[in-house]
């Protein structure tokens, strides 16, 4: 039988012991990579739910809701011209 988890524990320890062993090996670069595939990946995810959300919306009105998400409203007035309080987030 499984070794229970304990509450608010996710990752078996035997998994997390590979998963800390993995990290410890990975240079710099294989690090970097990791991180920035899981970087797109969770935009791509975002993405797909602003296309359910918006589904008439052009590609750069995914974009703008997407950068909205993570920059505030001046910012998206000065660089974009886009008033996410106006058109939505």
């Amino acid at each position: 039988m499984a070794a229970a988890l304990s509450p608010g524990q996710d990752t078996h320890p035997a998994v997390e012991a590979m998963m800390t062993a993995y990290w410890r090996r990975a240079t710099p670069t294989e690090k970097f990579a990791r991180l920035a595939s899981m970087g797109r990946s969770i935009n791509e995810l975002a993405r797909a739910e602003l296309r359910q959300r918006y589904p008439a919306a052009t590609e750069r009105e995914i974009d703008l809701r997407l950068r909205s998400r993570t920059l505030d409203r001046d910012t998206m007035m000065r660089a974009f011209g886009w008033d996410p309080d106006l058109h939505g987030r």
